[in-house]
């Protein structure tokens, strides 16, 4: 475990979005005017977002209600900061309990603090939504830096070890020197990574995904069966169509330079939230609608390119981690292959696998991340 530093308070400051009706009224010029490629044969996702698929989000996005989104957002105590140097914006919102468990949740890629707006009510007050005074969080769910509104980046070099150190800061700054975190995509590499880092008073990472594969060693994967071969299957399928990986490592400006000036560009990046047109998410049209509008409105899609660039060039060598650990697999999600986790990770105490939802289980399935979240901090 790492001895903690002794942080400062932080400088505070509320914080509303809203966007201004500029910024609204040309997205619409924008999608009005929008030049659609020609499509590829059958039109299918085998190539990549289909022209069928954007044409009909376009015309849903020409009519979608942002300001019922900044609602929700604002319904919610909101703030921005600084933590050495870097701004970072946040959720806190704190239970009735006041000893409730502080609790991180760590955004997504392409996701954002909208991600857990379906998850804030029952987890802070419980006992509302079937669950008992002892399940109560207070929750910390900031933007990561340099996506949403955590801007601009500060820097080069950001890696998911850098951000969890920030998110450490960050919470000791908001006066918790214990706490646990929440996430999945990056937001469960932040969260091993804290789980690596260990700090005091660290009361475990809570993740959908840990990304360990097989390393060549003799003998590793004897003890496979049916189960860990589909695994790795799903995983090889990934890689074969997550081209944005390849492109964000190598040439994150190249990309950014159209996300920034096109808005449906934006949105066919969104991909992701429709797992690839294989047919198996839960995620709704105005969800995704709603992620591809905060990216525009915030224009931060290229400087969250740059954290697959900068992981790439890291240089950091495989550890262990050492700190508690609980997974939580989603049927239709990354499947996370059990012996090689515990290969690299020396304390998982939990592990539970759930029967629907997928890479966005926060928003397919709220209600089974809250359960499972009062399981393993309960």
């Amino acid at each position: 475990m790492t001895a903690a530093t002794p942080a400062a308070p932080l400088d505070l400051r509320p914080f509303r979005v809203e966007v201004p009706q500029a910024d609204l009224d040309d997205l619409r010029e924008r999608l009005a005017r929008t030049r659609f490629a020609a499509p590829a044969p059958d039109d299918s996702w085998d190539y990549g977002t289909p022209v069928s698929y954007l044409r009909g989000m376009v015309e849903r996005w020409t009519t979608f209600d942002w300001r019922a989104v900044e609602h929700r957002l604002n319904a919610y105590p909101g703030f921005v900061t600084e933590v050495d140097g870097q701004p970072v914006h946040l959720l806190h919102v704190r239970s009735a309990h006041e000893d409730a468990t502080p609790l991180l949740l760590a955004h997504t890629y392409p996701g954002s603090v909208l991600d857990f707006l379906d998850m804030i009510d029952p987890l802070v007050d419980p006992v509302r939504h079937g669950g008992r005074p002892e399940d109560a969080f207070h929750l910390v769910i900031p933007s990561m830096p340099g996506t949403g509104f955590s801007t601009p980046l500060v820097g080069a070099g950001w890696t998911m070890a850098r951000v969890a150190r920030t998110y450490d800061t960050l919470m000791r700054g908001l006066g918790y020197d214990s706490y646990g975190i929440h996430g999945s995509d990056g937001g469960a590499m932040v969260g091993r990574e804290l789980a690596v880092l260990d700090p005091a008073g660290f009361r475990g990472a809570h993740v959908l995904q840990l990304f360990s594969f097989p390393s060549g060693a003799p003998g590793e994967m004897d003890g496979f069966g049916e189960k860990e071969y589909a695994a790795l299957a799903h995983a090889r399928w990934f890689q074969s169509v997550g081209g944005y990986n390849a492109m964000n490592a190598a040439r994150p400006q190249t990309v950014g330079a159209g996300l920034a000036d096109s808005p449906v560009a934006t949105l066919a990046y969104h991909e992701l939230f429709e797992s690839f047109g294989n047919g198996t998410s839960l995620v709704t049209a105005d969800q995704v609608l709603a992620q591809a509008s905060l990216y525009w409105f915030t224009n931060t899609y290229a400087a969250a390119a740059r954290y697959h660039f900068a992981e790439q060039r890291s240089g950091a060598e495989p550890v262990v981690s050492t700190g508690r650990l609980g997974v939580a697999v989603f049927r239709d999600d990354f499947q996370t292959i059990r012996s090689l986790a515990e290969r690299d990770n020396a304390r998982i105490e939990h592990w539970s696998e759930v029967p629907r939802g997928g890479h966005y289980a926060a928003l397919e399935v709220p209600g089974d991340v809250v359960a499972d979240l009062r399981v393993f901090f309960g």
